[in-house]
């Protein structure tokens, strides 16, 4: 089947004119929600010359440092765990109780352990980035197709070996499908942080400040711009996907 690279565009313009004709009809008060005009202009001039562009490398800054964090310690350990199923079972009940726990349960916790900054931002993001990514890896890992490690194990590879050229590549689709969710987890648990953790700039605190100064058009540009960054986050994800797990499923 060929897919029409037009088609999401239908869902964009589908959505603006709903938009249009709920302000024009005013089946919301105008005063929150201003026209898409309005608010695109806020947007681009935020974007440009304002301070939403500021906000918008803060965001993805703590975004990305989080996810790398998460990554470098949830993929080395989900791999040990997956390759010992035993292991795993042992500390699953752990492992699924806290991916369950809201992160923002979290935040008191971890302003204790670290205060009021960028470190409880990005700590908590990790934190929950990484049991993600760590339940994805470990279940990639115990999935690996059976035919593959017996005809190593045939061959003579050492468990060393299986683990690193075998169990390791065959787990990677999973790992990118745990990268995909963790970087977009992390990237709204610091927009929520930035919201309520005593922060200065972040789209979280763009949000939160604009709503406070009833300025509609500037906290629409800054939800859209937070959309735009998770949406591009996990489309830039999936293209590295493509590129080094090109023979998935094959």
């Amino acid at each position: 089947m060929r897919f029409d690279p037009y088609l999401p565009i239908i869902g964009v313009v589908g959505l603006i004119v709903v938009w249009y004709l709920a302000v024009w009809y005013q089946v919301v008060d105008p005063v929150l929600l201003p026209s898409p005009i309005d608010t695109f202009r806020a947007l681009w001039n935020g974007m440009t010359s304002g301070r939403l562009g500021f906000d918008f490398m803060r965001t993805l800054e703590r975004t990305i440092l989080a996810t790398l964090i998460a990554a470098a310690i949830a993929i080395p350990l989900g791999i040990l765990l997956g390759a010992s199923e035993k292991v795993y079972r042992s500390v699953e009940f752990v492992v699924d109780f806290f991916r369950s726990t809201p992160a923002s349960a979290m935040f008191p916790l971890f302003l204790v352990l670290f205060g009021v900054g960028d470190k409880t931002k990005i700590s908590v993001a990790a934190f929950g980035a990484a049991l993600v990514i760590l339940f994805n890896v470990a279940y990639g890992v115990m999935h690996a197709r059976k035919t593959r490690l017996l005809a190593a194990k045939v061959m003579g590879a050492s468990r060393i070996r299986v683990l690193t050229d075998v169990m390791l590549l065959e787990s990677l689709p999973q790992t990118f499908v745990g990268l995909r969710n963790g970087v977009s987890l992390a990237l709204v648990i610091v927009v929520v942080a930035e919201m309520f953790i005593g922060s200065t700039d972040g789209l979280g605190q763009r949000v939160f400040e604009a709503q406070q100064l009833f300025a509609m058009p500037d906290m629409y540009a800054a939800i859209f711009a937070a959309g735009g960054l998770g949406y591009g986050l996990n489309l830039l994800f999936l293209l590295v996907e493509r590129q080094f797990v090109h023979w998935s499923g094959k």
